[in-house]
């Protein structure tokens, strides 16, 4: 055993008793010492002292440092001071020990809480499972538990001597029953009953008090009446107080998607299926008529008669514009009306929600509204039967179908059309001729009755009255200025006027004043009707007054009579859908049954397939077709502006600087705008061509007027870029500025194209004197052809002019005066009278034609001509200036050709496309263009069964939910 204080002791021997110590120190094993190096490759299993010890060594001396060890004798000489080193060393080893308690406590407090979740979790896994019975109560109902605060709601019901007030005294009521018993008993014994009242007090007491029991009796009757009454409203605040309770909860449930609202999901969704199928046939235009023949509520009366203010009452928000007695209804508005969380509009063709609880939104839907109303007008109109479609949801709010129509009025005023009286009747007994229609006739009750126009038009259309139910408005006015009010109750009896009707109402509709809110104006209905001797008196029944009673009246007869007439209409449509398939398979039968839209789809397609053709043309080709255009376009201003006045100059330097000056007047000022006019020319011409190359593969000649409109209008639209005219004429000065031809191949294509542009000149100018002078000797003989005086003139001062042209070959262009006579005189020695201006005139032609013969004799002269123009040699029988020219044209149209081939490869032709995109969409989204462009029976009848089939659909799904709702 090794002495850890000697010098011999190890290094590793004291850091492994270190380490027990809780002090660690990392010597490297090449520090220790050989013996303590030897030890650790024993007890390592390495032979190899080069080879790093294993773990083992290490653990072998940490068990060694951990038996009792002897202490040390100390050496001699040390005096004690190794005694007191050991001392040292047995305290330091003893603290190490007392600090492992505090592993064991922490060893212990983990294993501990490891065995209390350990038991928690059997002790939970011995528990039933809970889960399977969730469904006894719905999961909606904890969400709302969790949003309705419990303590406001127990605050807000009524309190239990509140509603001990709100009972009646049971033992007055016995009384006043007992007392009705008695009034009843008389009456069925064929009494009065203040006569069987005085009977039955003569029979108790005596005939002195006969008169008292009678007045007694009535105070107690209208005692009876209060009493009752008063009980009444205090149920009627109640009810309308839980009532409101109820709505703001219905609200909350609405927004809850679950399972506890499936049922009003089905009625939102009944009334939207319906309105659905009403906005289709709104635009059905066929000859079957069937869109008359669904129920909808239609809401007439006379102008100002308050049926935009029932409405409006009916659909709880101020939706509609206002004016002080104009008319401001001018076509008909549907309005569909339905249950919903949230209190919103929308029309059918917008996305966007108006909220009515805001009044911005509502003043935005007003002006929605209005506009709509302008824009369908025609010009020169007043009303227009095109309807507006806007859908109303919210809270309580009665589902059905209403549609507002103009007011019927007895005068047109200044302002309105001629024919606004009519056209408003019109429009009205559209909508009311429906048998299945229900008519809500408005009146006012503030006006005399006889002055009503609509119950006249509403009795012809319904005289039974099976289908129309009256409302009185302004009853407030009625009340207040009417001597008589027994006249409203004859009004709401049906008495006074002619008509009849399922039901009589009678409503209040506000003050008056348009800043009112709905809320306000259902106050004040309420409290007029509580407070009001109508009512009181009986003349009112209950159920007969207030927009609320009067909407879901109107409500469950809008339904019952959807319940009887939905299943018929649907037979219809079906008869309808057959007749139609069976027309297009006997007319097309290989054909699909595309409608306009469709037609309109694959039409643009084709478009579009033939715009990107433009794209794929090479380029060669549009240099080619832009040369030869461009040259056709210029050449009569070359050669007869250019190239004759400098050629018949006669001297080469004179013939230079005139070619230069007229070159740089025409660049400046025309060639540009003719190139670029022959770019703009050529696209239209290709886009044409390819427009007419798809028409004839056997293309649907259905689709001939919108390709061409098509066409037309993106030629229209297209601007061309003049920014390029700018760099254009740079480039052309520049071509035409070279005249060093380089090669014999350029030289001898430019006297090719002097050639044939001389040669086609030549030919036209023979055409010409062919023609001044008429037929010659051959085709007077062969075709019995004649000469007119004027053309033997002509004929014989042709002569006359060749003979001075074979005197003089080198002739100027012009004819002098002296010349000019001695011609004249000629041929008036030959009785040939001649006026000087035709003998010039034919002059002119006849020079022309010797001076291009002379031009292409030159020509063919100057084809070896291009080794002395390559060594500037002078030779005056060589001097080929005019061929340096037609090369510089030549050239110019060349690099003009591919300036304008770039511009319409890289931007016109993509402009191009644009603009038949626009167009295309344009189109599109005009109905009205493509029913011009797209016509036919074809297209009508597919047109006709798309929507019959659609109907029909929309017909069977609400069906099929109507029944689901039973």
């Amino acid at each position: 055993m090794l002495r850890v204080g000697s010098k011999a002791g190890c290094m590793a021997c004291r850091n492994l008793v270190s380490t027990n110590m809780g002090v660690r120190f990392r010597v490297p094993l090449q520090k220790l010492h050989p013996l303590s190096r030897a030890i650790h490759h024993r007890y390592s299993g390495n032979t190899n002292p080069q080879r790093p010890p294993h773990r083992t060594a290490a653990r072998y001396f940490t068990s060694m440092s951990r038996l009792p060890m002897r202490p040390p004798k100390p050496p001699p000489g040390s005096g004690g001071r190794g005694h007191q080193q050991q001392r040292n060393f047995w305290m330091v080893r003893l603290a190490a020990r007392l600090l492992k308690l505090r592993y064991i406590l922490l060893g212990s407090a983990v294993g501990g809480g490891y065995t209390a979740k350990k038991t928690y979790e059997e002790w939970k896994d011995m528990l039933p499972d809970f889960s399977e019975y969730n469904w006894v109560i719905p999961d909606f109902v904890w969400e709302l538990s969790e949003q309705i605060d419990l303590d406001k709601l127990t605050k807000a019901l009524p309190e239990i001597e509140e509603i001990a007030k709100l009972l009646p005294d049971l033992d007055k009521i016995g009384e006043n029953f007992s007392f009705l018993k008695s009034l009843l008993s008389s009456e069925t014994s064929g009494d009065p009953p203040l006569k069987a009242t005085d009977a039955s007090a003569a029979a108790t007491q005596d005939a002195s008090d006969k008169q008292y029991k009678k007045s007694s009796d009535k105070e107690r009757l209208d005692q009876l009446q209060e009493e009752l009454l008063r009980t009444q409203l205090k149920y009627q605040r109640m009810l309308e107080r839980l009532e409101k309770e109820n709505k703001e909860l219905r609200k909350v449930v609405l927004q809850k998607d679950d399972k506890g609202i499936h049922q009003r999901k089905v009625k939102k969704s009944l009334i939207d299926l319906y309105s659905e199928v009403l906005d289709i046939l709104s635009d059905y235009d066929a000859n079957y008529n069937t869109q008359d023949h669904l129920p909808r509520v239609v809401v007439v009366g006379d102008q100002s008669a308050g049926k935009t203010s029932v409405l409006e009452m009916i659909a709880q928000a101020r939706i509609f514009p206002r004016g002080s007695g104009e008319m401001m209804t001018r076509s008909p508005v549907k309005v569909t009306l339905s249950e919903g969380p949230h209190h919103v509009a929308m029309f059918k063709d917008s996305g966007r929600e108006f909220d009515l609880t805001k009044e911005e939104d509502l003043a935005a839907l007003r002006h929605e509204i209005e506009l709509r109303m302008r824009k369908s007008v025609k010009e020169g109109q007043t009303v227009s039967s095109e309807t507006i479609s806007l859908s109303v949801k919210g809270p309580g709010i009665q589902r059905m179908v209403l549609v507002d129509l103009p007011g019927v009025i007895s005068t047109v005023t200044a302002g309105m059309a001629s024919d606004t009286k009519d056209t408003i009747f019109s429009i009205s007994k559209a909508y009311m001729q429906n048998p299945n229609a229900i008519i809500l006739c408005i009146q006012d009750g503030s006006v005399d009755a006889e002055r009503s126009i609509v119950t006249d038009l509403v009795s012809q259309m319904d005289p039974h009255g099976k289908r129309t139910i009256f409302v009185l408005t302004k009853v407030d006015l009625a009340e207040k200025n009417l001597a008589s009010p027994n006249r409203i109750q004859q009004i709401v009896e049906g008495k006074l006027f002619p008509m009849k009707a399922l039901g009589y109402f009678a409503v209040v509709t506000g003050k008056g004043s348009s800043g009112e809110s709905i809320d306000s104006i259902k106050d004040y209905e309420e409290d007029f009707f509580q407070n009001s001797r109508l009512l009181r008196d009986g003349m009112l029944k209950a159920h007969q007054v207030t927009t609320k009673n009067l909407s879901l009246a109107v409500s469950d007869c809008f339904w019952k009579m959807v319940r009887e007439s939905v299943e018929q209409q649907a037979d219809v449509f079906k008869a309808s859908r057959f007749n139609l398939e069976t027309e297009w398979k006997n007319n097309y039968p290989r054909l699909r049954e595309l409608d306009r839209n469709e037609l309109f789809e694959k039409a643009k397609n084709e478009i579009l397939d033939e715009v990107i053709s433009l794209s794929q043309v090479t380029p060669q080709h549009w240099e080619s077709i832009l040369q030869k255009k461009l040259w056709e376009r210029v050449s009569t201003h070359v050669i007869e502006n250019i190239y004759l006045p400098a050629a018949q100059t006669m001297d080469s330097g004179t013939f230079n600087t005139t070619v230069d000056i007229k070159l740089k007047q025409w660049t400046d000022k025309q060639l540009p705008h003719k190139a670029l006019e022959v770019a703009w020319e050529t696209l239209q011409e290709e886009f044409a061509r390819f427009m007419a190359e798809y028409r004839g593969k056997d293309q649907d000649d259905i689709f001939d007027k919108l390709k061409e409109a098509v066409k037309d209008e993106s030629i229209k639209r297209h601007k061309w870029n003049e920014r390029a005219m700018d760099s254009l004429r740079v480039i052309q000065h520049n071509a035409l500025e070279d005249r060093s031809i380089t090669d014999k191949p350029q030289w001898d294509a430019a006297i090719q194209f002097m050639e044939e542009t001389l040669q086609s000149r030549l030919k036209d100018t023979d055409s010409v004197i062919r023609d001044m002078v008429g037929p010659d000797w051959k085709q007077r003989w062969l075709n019995w052809k004649n000469r007119t005086p004027d053309q033997h003139i002509r004929n014989e001062t042709k002569n006359e002019l060749e003979r001075l042209l074979k005197l003089h070959e080198d002739h100027t262009a012009y004819l002098a005066n002296d010349e000019v006579t001695t011609v004249r005189k000629n041929l008036e020695g030959r009785g040939v009278e001649v006026d000087p201006v035709l003998i010039k005139d034919t002059w002119h032609q006849l020079y022309r034609r010797h001076f291009l013969q002379k031009a292409l004799s030159h020509c063919n002269l100057c084809r070896r001509g291009f080794y002395y123009y390559q060594r500037h040699f002078v030779d005056s029988e060589l001097e080929c200036n005019d061929v340096v020219l037609f090369w510089r044209i030549q050239r110019m149209l060349v690099i003009t050709a591919n300036t304008l081939r770039q511009q319409l490869t890289n931007t016109e032709v993509r402009r191009l496309e644009k603009n038949v995109k626009e167009v295309l969409d344009d189109f599109g989204e005009d109905m009205e263009k493509k029913t011009q462009l797209i016509t036919g029976r074809r297209v009508q009848l597919a047109e006709d069964l798309k929507k019959v089939r659609e109907i029909q659909e929309k017909l069977e799904a609400f069906i099929e939910a109507l029944h689901k709702e039973k």
